[in-house]
Formats: C-alpha cells, structure tokens, sequence
C-alpha cells in the first residue's frame, strides 16, 4: 500500500515526474492543480482548502481500493507540499485511509531554474508565491520523523523514473526482477545516487 508524495516548490519538475511514472506503471496521480480544476473550472483557482482537502481524502480512499483490488500497484499525490504542518496532516490522512508505506521526493532544483520553467508555462505562479514557497520549505525542509517511511531528495539531477520505480515498490522490483536493458549505455544507466535524508 505505498503512497509517493512529492515535494517540491512550482517548476521543480513534480506533474512530469508523476506523468513519466503513470506511463511506466500502474499507479494513480492525485494532484491538487486537478481537483481545483474539476471542483472550480480552472487548476489557478485556489479555492476553499476544505473542499480541496475532502476531495483529497476521498481520491486517497479511492486508490487504496484499487491498490487492494490490483487496479493500481501505487498512488503519487502531487502537490508542492512546502508546509511541515500540510505534510503532517497529509501522512496522518494517509495512514489513516490504509498507505502502509509513504516514499518521499524532495525536487529541488536551483530557484532560479524553477523561475525560469515557470515563465515558459501557459499558467504561471507569481514570482513572489514561488520564493515564498521555497523559504518555507527550507526553513521547515521534509523529515523522517514526520512519517515517513523513505526520503530522496534530489538537487540539480533529476531523478530517472525508472530507477525510482525501485525505491517506490522494491518489492515488485525483486519479486519480477526486472531486467537491466542491453540497448541503454553503461554511462546512461549510472543514475547519480540521490541523498537520503533523516
């Protein structure tokens, strides 16, 4: 019952990380630019946080029934996730619903390139929500001791799906013993570690 929970400040590269991974596996992507944008027409609208969060519980619920029924190995909720307090009451939900296992990745690029993604964007963030997000989260950076099961925080190298499809389900990974490809070459497959956090 794994849960993968990204961090990260807007630009930080989450949406296409979860978008690779749901193209590679089964897993399920509960994002909260999507819900704002089912529950008030556009993903830019913030909205009252209360609908959003009960909208969350219940996608949460949802994906660990299809977990337990096979539909889904995993889910990836994709949001910024820069509050400790958030973070906290997120795994506690999580938890609560049935994840077993929470693996969080802390996407954390230079500001500045996260800036930059964000004015090549149809819809961006102010500049000021962005440095504010990233303040916050460095002053209250994700930990273990929240309740998570495994961190992995990746700096200026983006991490290769694939390769984090082994931290976010070893088992599958040992149970099908996936194969290493023959056509990748050995400099492509030596993905930096990424850190691992306390």
């Amino acid at each position: 019952m794994n849960l993968l929970l990204l961090i990260g400040i807007p630009g930080s590269g989450k949406s296409s990380l979860a978008a690779q991974l749901q193209q590679i596996s089964a897993c399920r992507i509960i994002s909260t630019d999507s819900i704002r944008a089912q529950l008030f027409g556009d993903a830019a609208i913030q909205g009252p946080w209360l609908l959003i969060w009960r909208e969350v519980n219940q996608q949460f619920r949802d994906a660990v029934v299809q977990i337990q029924t096979g539909q889904i190995d995993f889910a990836i909720y994709d949001a910024t996730n820069t509050r400790r307090l958030i973070r906290r009451d997120l795994i506690a939900l999580a938890r609560l619903v049935g994840f077993s296992r929470i693996v969080a990745v802390w996407l954390d690029p230079p500001l500045e390139l996260c800036c930059w993604r964000n004015h090549q964007r149809g819809r961006q963030v102010p500049e000021a929500v962005i440095q504010r997000m990233y303040r916050q989260l460095w002053s209250s950076p994700p930990r273990l001791r929240e309740g998570i099961d495994l961190l992995l925080h990746y700096g200026t190298t983006a991490p290769n799906s694939e390769l984090l499809l082994q931290f976010v389900q070893p088992q599958a990974v040992a149970t099908s013993k996936l194969r290493e490809s023959t056509e990748i070459a050995p400099s492509q497959r030596q993905e930096p570690n990424p850190s691992f956090l306390l």
